[in-house]
């Protein structure tokens, strides 16, 4: 059965605002544009810590690029809650570790689902160490992004590890053109591949392909 996790994410918010409580959420962020209209959103129900970690991105000129511009935003942004800044570090090696032997495999397949795992434990484990709430991804913004893996892998983890998942789709009701929206307001840098060293590929030679049925029509 397919699950409605905005759906699941409204009741979540609906009790909050009966009982009148702002619990404390880590929400991992993958980029500044994504998080724009999440942290709109959640602000006005959570005290938000954003967690930037991503091992994945390549070269390290981009994640130093990515991450200042998620400090950039938070900064900027009139949100309902305060919203504090945690940086994760950059442990490339981890990735390349899990990575290997799926060097090949398409964007959007194994190896995407083993890297979400990757960013998530670590965002679980930060929830239960700094004593959250619970923990959520800015990932599910994504049309190009699994949101039902993302929230199996993340509920999964909240059980293991302890600390609640919290439900999101937040593609859903416009979510992500919404985020394109904030991401003009402020100016963001917008990245044209997910991040990793295998997309960056998989763009170029897109590019490629493209730059060469210009050439030869």
């Amino acid at each position: 059965m397919n699950r409605n996790y905005q759906k699941e994410l409204d009741r979540v918010l609906d009790t909050l605002q009966r009982e009148g409580r702002v619990p404390r959420l880590l929400l991992h962020s993958c980029c500044a544009p994504c998080s724009s209209y999440v942290l709109e959103y959640l602000s006005q129900y959570f005290s938000i810590t954003v967690l930037y970690y991503n091992p994945n991105i390549f070269p390290k000129e981009e994640f130093d690029t990515r991450i200042r511009e998620q400090e950039r935003l938070i900064t900027a942004m009139p949100l309902t809650h305060p919203v504090s800044f945690l940086a994760g570090p950059y442990d490339s090696e981890k990735f390349y570790a899990m990575a290997k032997g799926l060097e090949q495999v398409p964007e959007g397949g194994e190896r995407c689902f083993r890297c979400y795992e990757l960013r998530l434990r670590e965002a679980a484990r930060c929830a239960k160490e700094g004593g959250f709430d619970c923990f959520t991804t800015t990932l599910t913004i994504s049309p190009l992004k699994n949101a039902a893996k993302l929230n199996e892998i993340g509920q999964r983890l909240g059980e293991e590890l302890g600390v609640p998942w919290l439900p999101s789709d937040f593609k859903k009701r416009n979510g992500y053109r919404r985020s394109t929206e904030l991401s003009r307001e402020y100016d963001l840098y917008r990245q044209d591949y997910c991040g990793c060293v295998y997309s960056k590929q998989e763009r170029d030679r897109r590019v490629r392909a493209s730059a060469e049925g210009e050439r030869h029509p």
